[in-house]
């Protein structure tokens, strides 16, 4: 049923503009329960698809992921989007959250953070690489 509630909401949102899609996208995952990779997959690292992480849940990049894939049916543009994985200055620990192209701003799809925010506001995150199904890029 998990899948079908998702693609069900994407069909929901279709007609709405971007900045509320994409509003609505991180509410909806960030719902999920978070489970991080050693408990749900008996590993240190796991990247689930979206099928997996509605049936068992997720850590950082199973969100990203999932957000990631639920933009794209919606139209939003590949080279929109791109998942970042990062270092949490604040917490010293690896994180991963979904970056999308937006007019002139980079908004945030955060797990950890209930609205999508403006990666400007954001001073804790210092990005390691990002990726999308086309390219990927290091950051220095």
């Amino acid at each position: 049923w998990a899948l079908q509630d998702w693609a069900a909401f994407i069909i929901s949102l279709q007609g709405l503009d971007r900045r509320s899609q994409i509003e609505r996208v991180n509410r909806f995952i960030n719902d999920v329960d978070y489970v991080e990779d050693g408990a749900n997959w008996g590993m240190e690292d796991y990247w689930a698809t979206p099928a997996q992480f509605f049936v068992r849940a997720g850590d950082c990049e199973d969100y990203a992921i999932a957000k990631y894939m639920t933009l794209r049916p919606l139209g939003m543009p590949i080279d929109s989007m791109r998942i970042v994985v990062l270092m949490d200055t604040n917490l010293g620990i690896g994180h991963a959250v979904l970056a999308v192209y937006v007019d002139d701003d980079v908004l945030v799809l955060d797990n950890q953070i209930s609205q999508v925010v403006s990666e400007a506001s954001i001073h804790h995150y210092q990005p390691v690489y990002s990726l999308n199904e086309h390219n990927w890029w290091r950051h220095r």
